[in-house]
């Protein structure tokens, strides 16, 4: 299920934007490829974030990834309970796993992202 309110990395991040704050998280595609995930690590409150560059990294229990933000802004919260209990990411990706929120100083980069067809289009051609 890809939710429709939502724009998507290719790299498998979500957005969901709200005024000038967007809250990023990755998919359920993505945390299922993932599968048993063991470690969030999260940039601080105040970190200044680009397009498209690495913000974090989510471990599972065979291999780590890099998280890559989806527009540009300055974290002003991060998911705290993440840092406990990651496997929130397995059991609700799109809900309680969501990883950190941001104040967007480029709402116009939300254009360049994927909407829900986009995004199932951009999973059939990986695995075709």
């Amino acid at each position: 299920m890809i939710p429709d309110n939502l724009k998507y990395n290719e790299s498998h991040e979500w957005v969901k934007p709200e005024n000038d704050i967007a809250t990023i998280g990755i998919t359920d595609y993505a945390q299922s490829e993932i599968q048993d995930i063991v470690y969030v690590e999260l940039p601080e409150v105040g970190t200044q974030l680009t397009h498209k560059t690495e913000f974090g990294v989510i471990e599972s229990v065979k291999a780590a990834f890099d998280l890559y933000a989806p527009v540009s802004g300055e974290v002003i919260e991060v998911n705290e309970t993440l840092l406990d209990a990651p496997e929130q990411v397995n059991e609700s990706p799109y809900d309680d796993g969501w990883f950190l929120k941001i104040k967007m100083t480029d709402p116009s980069e939300l254009d360049a992202l994927l909407d829900a067809d986009s995004y199932q289009a951009h999973i059939e051609a990986e695995h075709a």
